[in-house]
């Protein structure tokens, strides 16, 4: 579990545990509200990590992954964020599943919104999280895995700000293993974005995953996030350029700005209105975030932690 400043949010994420796990290990990336406390007195192997380094998430969780292998070789890892609650039957029905395909490396469940109904960019997250279930490509921060698996590739990529959980199950998937999405409820999570501001960084951080994850996996046959990282050039940057240069150059060159109501009406029969237009804008900050990853890679600067709460 990894978690900063989680609250009350983290003893209800801890609580949902008992009963279901034989250990918990908390990592703490560098709280002040007491957390780290408030876990150890509920029985959590605290972690603290080393806030000097830059943090990623990533990092986190392999700081948890050291901290459960220095007390034995556990079988299986519950991975969970501090912000999340995990259901009740889902560790159990999780482990049966994996137990019965020894072929399985990662099995996922449905994760839900706690307050969908608080905010649109609640409810587009809750949609975001409901993937397809069977065969799987990628899980998500809540997921159940072999611990033997996690650690024969090596854990997650400490270096990534975002998309560890995509990259750490390519690699997986290139080492013989399969990840399965199960039609169990797994856990409930807190967003808690009320602003426009906040879904905006988080989509201009998938957009910087997309453009990494491309960078690194690309080349090899599963083309990891090369069409996501086109589509958000494509939508984001050049399309813009294209039409606020034919409208300066004639005033009919402004048609091609319809081009993004146009999209949006396509989108629309298949996911809905309100996701469709917030597919559309988001390509604009998804295409910030790609160029920020390659600006960052010209000037050989690392890339810092794109925080949306």
């Amino acid at each position: 579990m990894i978690g900063r400043n989680e609250g009350d949010r983290l003893i209800a994420c801890l609580r949902s545990l008992t009963g279901q796990v034989r250990r918990i290990i908390y990592v703490d990336s560098g709280s002040s509200d007491g957390s780290a406390d408030r876990a150890a007195a509920l029985g959590a192997k605290v972690v603290a990590l080393n806030m000097e380094k830059p943090f990623t998430a990533a990092r986190a969780r392999n700081a948890g992954v050291a901290g459960a292998l220095a007390d034995g070789t556990p079988e299986y890892l519950q991975f969970v964020d501090g912000d999340c609650t995990v259901a009740p039957d889902w560790v159990a029905t999780a482990i049966g599943f994996l137990d019965d395909n020894p072929d399985v490396a990662v099995a996922c469940g449905r994760r839900r919104e706690r307050f969908p109904e608080a905010s649109v960019y609640n409810a587009l997250c809750d949609r975001e999280w409901d993937t397809p279930v069977g065969p799987a490509t990628a899980c998500g921060g809540d997921a159940l895995m072999r611990a033997v698996a996690v650690t024969a590739v090596g854990g997650y990529n400490a270096a990534l700000i975002a998309g560890e959980e995509p990259d750490l199950c390519l690699r997986l998937r290139r080492s013989g293993w399969k990840v399965w999405r199960l039609d169990a409820e797994m856990t409930l999570h807190d967003a808690a974005m009320t602003r426009f501001g906040q879904w905006w960084r988080r989509t201009r951080r998938a957009g910087h995953a997309f453009a990494e994850g491309a960078a690194l996996h690309g080349d090899g046959p599963e083309r990891h996030w090369v069409r996501e990282t086109r589509r958000a050039v494509v939508w984001g940057l050049v399309l813009p350029l294209i039409a606020a240069t034919a409208s300066l150059v004639h005033p009919v060159g402004a048609v091609l700005w319809l081009t993004y109501p146009a999209q949006v009406a396509r989108l629309a029969p298949r996911m809905g209105w309100t996701a469709a237009a917030f597919t559309v804008i988001g390509k604009l900050p998804e295409a910030l975030g790609v160029m920020g990853y390659h600006l960052g890679k010209i000037r050989g600067r690392k890339a810092k932690i794109i925080e949306y709460k």
